[in-house]
């Protein structure tokens, strides 16, 4: 019976892994490399970068080369007025345009592109906050399932080896048969038992895997996940809140983009080339020209207006937003860490009750040498050894859930 009370409290002491170790960040960055939104949300970024440079090259002079050929004829006075077409045209011309703006409205166009870029960036840190909470619940989950059919296993290598010493025990009447079939139902509950846990172990180390872009089908151990509660000592920093500021830089350039939208506009051209009707003199038809155009907006019907007010309803709606969010936020906070504080309270208290039932077994261990010991109380005592260890596992699991979404928020 020492030999018993040895075993199960080696159960649940460190344990020493001969298999390979998973650890959790192996598998979050696997998540965070195998994405394909993240990979999408980085091509974006990249793809605002060439418009940036394309939206400066526009503003750049603009060189185009043009050609027309056209031939009109009119037989037996059938054909186009002479007037309108000349009868044949030849033309070539290289052309510049450019246009000229402020540079206030090329910086206003240049933030919004940089705005939607940093949208992009603080997009892909939410992306990647997201699907890490989701890498390490489930990590949490496996690792608890991993936790409770280790315990079962050993529980059960233990309870074979009793069952034999028990048997011997039985037939040399100090124990009776009922009491030996009675150890016997424990010890076959607990083969089911450990049957169970490794399918569920089973289920979900896969699902972990698959979550992350594993493709391998391997069964390795898992390492229990270090978590500490994290804190931002400035929330205005964090990620969530950061989408609102740029939502309002973004907002203030709009506004800005319709101002500059109804000042005047110009842009001069010039042309060289070659355009003639092919008539008298034609090789002089050689020249250029220049030109230059002009855009004042006068009366739009009222648009303007009504597009500031579209802009500014926005606005709104973003503070209703920040302001609701920024509320949760701090509830959510505090609910977290008072929780998690209440977890620790609770699990100080399981691991007391759990030095209570471990005294218990020792105890009908003694009682048992003499044949003083009800085999009903053996197995009453090792099953409220089992249900206060399984339910140490159980708070730990939630108190580890806890912290990665106290954690999530924290960034």
């Amino acid at each position: 019976m020492k030999r018993l009370i040895l075993c199960i409290v080696l159960a649940f002491s460190v344990l020493v892994v001969q298999a390979q170790s998973s650890k959790l960040e192996t598998f979050v960055q696997s998540a965070l490399q195998n994405s394909p939104l993240i990979k999408d949300l980085n091509n974006q970024i990249l793809s605002a970068q060439i418009d940036s440079v394309r939206l400066r090259a526009g503003f750049k002079p603009q060189v185009t080369a043009s050609g027309l050929g056209l031939y009109a004829p009119v037989i037996r006075g059938y054909g186009y007025a002479n007037a309108i077409t000349n009868g044949q045209q030849l033309t070539g011309l290289l052309t510049v345009d450019k246009q000229f703006i402020g540079r206030s409205y090329l910086n206003a166009q240049i933030l919004s592109i940089l705005n939607q870029k940093d949208s992009l960036r603080n997009t892909i840190k939410l992306s990647e906050q997201e699907l890490r909470k989701t890498i390490i619940a489930q990590y949490i989950t496996a690792y608890g399932s991993q936790e409770q059919e280790r315990y079962n296993r050993e529980i059960t290598q233990l309870l074979s080896g009793e069952e034999k010493v028990l048997l011997k025990l039985t037939r040399s009447n100090v124990y009776k048969q009922a009491d030996y079939l009675a150890f016997l139902v424990t010890y076959q509950q607990a083969q089911l038992q450990l049957k169970q846990a490794q399918l569920q172990y089973k289920a979900d180390y896969s699902t972990l895997k698959y979550l992350a872009g594993v493709g391998d089908t391997s069964l390795d151990s898992l390492d229990r996940p270090n978590l500490i509660p994290g804190f931002i000592s400035d929330k205005s920093q964090s990620i969530f809140f950061r989408q609102f500021q740029l939502d309002s830089i973004r907002i203030r350039n709009q506004q800005q983009l319709v101002d500059y939208a109804y000042k005047p506009k110009l842009h001069i051209y010039m042309d060289g080339g070659y355009n003639s009707d092919l008539t008298a003199d034609y090789y002089k038809n050689w020249g250029l020209s220049a030109g230059f155009g002009v855009t004042v907006p006068i009366y739009d019907g009222g648009q303007r207006k009504l597009l500031h007010r579209k802009i500014q309803l926005e606005e709104e709606t973003r503070q209703q937003y920040k302001n609701f969010f920024d509320r949760q936020y701090s509830q959510q906070i505090y609910q977290l860490t008072e929780q998690i504080k209440g977890y620790d309270s609770l699990l100080a208290d399981i691991r007391n009750q759990f030095k209570y039932a471990e005294s218990l077994i020792k105890v009908d261990a003694k009682l048992m040498q003499t044949g003083d010991l009800k085999i009903a109380d053996l197995i009453l005592a090792v099953n409220n050894y089992l249900s206060v260890r399984n339910l140490l596992t159980t708070n730990m699991v939630s108190q580890l859930q806890l912290i990665n979404q106290l954690n999530y928020y924290n960034r």
